[in-house]
């Protein structure tokens, strides 16, 4: 994909085909990460950085505040430089948000050459016919992500390079965007110092960090559960074949306890994270929980059921929605390998035997792997995405031409020097 900047020329660019490092921004409703990848000399990856701030001005995956999600992604960049002892010039970007929307494609071509023997060019000319579509005003594609070919009838062809034929056809996984919520996060990264070499779908970078090959094979179900948003994909025959994002995620649970229990938000967002559970049926009756009031009064004791009962709804919701579009798009039956959860709103604790009773399928949750390094620190739901994107980069970007804003960082060394990464769950 294109290297997007609005703060340096192409001549002020540097090209870097041995760049030894990868960098994974995510930029989230309630906390941003990036994460720093290093190729190994073996060409595997090592996580080498990690830098996580609280996001601001950020929402649902849109920008609301840019100068507030411009500071807050510097946090995030400074301690990820921090962490790596490296500068980081460029990252690779994550997209979420309701105004990202996909539909399956087909495109068709006749084999060009007097023998008749796919090439190249001949892959490149029929996915181009089959993003070759109208798009609404304001639209743009973000990803094209090839399903599986057809030669003279014959589908079901991975990879059709060198086979004989007369007639090409390819199915696609076409995913667009809101141009002007594209721009406008690459432009937050941008104002905080760094190039954006890529952007990629959340959904598409958690895969590369929590499912198998034999997942995605099967057929898997992968949800990934923000704070703003809930968003899934579904892969079958090794392809993704649906994807969907439903503006429903954590900081709703939160919104119900502060409302339910008439607390702050601060304080609810503790007590999810310290004390929730989304079964009630896994809540002791005796057990009990102390909650802050507001406005200065004293704090209360309740029964921890009571947040359980709040929390339950709220779950039952979202796996209901979710269930829905997979049944709306035709792929209950395709999902033998089950769902995989991940994000931070997978760690409340029942949220999988909640999914479980909801969806009838065998249920996990998902966690980075596939790194060394410091790969411990991102074993975490949170860091699927973060740590996918490194993931993703490595897997297809390698010895590719970057091309990294090299002075932007230089801007943000001065007085960077603060305190280490801290236990952010």
């Amino acid at each position: 994909m294109t290297a997007y900047s609005d703060s340096a020329s192409e001549g002020e660019r540097t090209v870097a085909r041995n760049e030894p490092y990868l960098v994974g921004l995510d930029v989230g409703t309630s906390k941003i990460a990036a994460i720093v990848g290093e190729i190994a000399p073996d060409a595997g990856l090592d996580i080498i950085g990690l830098g996580v701030a609280v996001s601001r001005g950020i929402r649902r995956g849109v920008g609301v505040n840019l100068e507030a999600a411009v500071e807050s992604i510097k946090k995030a960049i400074d301690e990820a430089e921090l962490t790596a002892g490296v500068e980081i010039d460029s990252v690779h970007l994550g997209l979420t948000g309701a105004h990202v929307k996909a539909f399956n494609s087909r495109g068709v071509v006749a084999v060009a050459g007097k023998n008749h023997e796919i090439t190249r060019e001949d892959v490149r000319r029929v996915v181009d016919a089959a993003k070759a579509v109208a798009l609404p005003s304001g639209r743009e594609i973000l990803h094209v992500l090839p399903q599986d070919f057809v030669v003279d009838q014959h589908d079901g062809i991975g990879a059709p390079v060198g086979m004989t034929g007369t007639r090409l056809e390819v199915n696609v996984h076409v995913v667009t965007g809101s141009a002007s919520s594209t721009q406008n996060i690459v432009a937050c990264a941008n104002r905080a110092g760094v190039a954006v070499l890529d952007t990629v779908l959340n959904q598409l970078a958690a895969s590369e960090a929590v499912l198998s090959d034999d997942e995605k094979q099967l057929g898997v179900a992968l949800v990934d559960i923000g704070a703003g948003t809930t968003d899934f994909a579904i892969f079958e025959r090794g392809s993704v074949w649906h994807t969907g994002v439903i503006a429903v995620g954590g900081d709703h649970f939160t919104n119900d306890i502060a409302v339910g229990l008439r607390t702050s938000i601060p304080d609810a967002e503790k007590i999810k994270r310290r004390c929730g559970s989304a079964l009630s049926a896994m809540v002791d009756d005796d057990e009990t929980i102390e909650v802050p009031s507001v406005g200065g009064r004293q704090s209360r004791v309740l029964a921890r059921r009571i947040l359980s009962e709040i929390l339950q709804p709220r779950a039952e919701e979202v796996f209901h929605l979710l269930w829905d579009e997979i049944r709306k798009a035709g792929f209950e039956n395709s999902l033998n390998s089950g769902v995989v959860l991940t994000g931070g709103g997978a760690m409340l604790e029942g949220t999988a035997e909640i999914a479980e009773q909801i969806f009838g399928l065998p249920i996990r949750l998902g966690v980075p792997g596939g790194a060394g390094g410091l790969a411990d620190h991102v074993d975490s739901p949170a860091f699927a995405t973060a740590a996918g994107l490194v993931m993703y980069a490595h897997r297809n970007h390698v010895g590719e031409v970057w091309r990294p804003v090299g002075a932007a960082a230089l801007d943000r060394v001065t007085g960077r020097l603060r305190t280490l990464f801290k236990e952010f769950f």
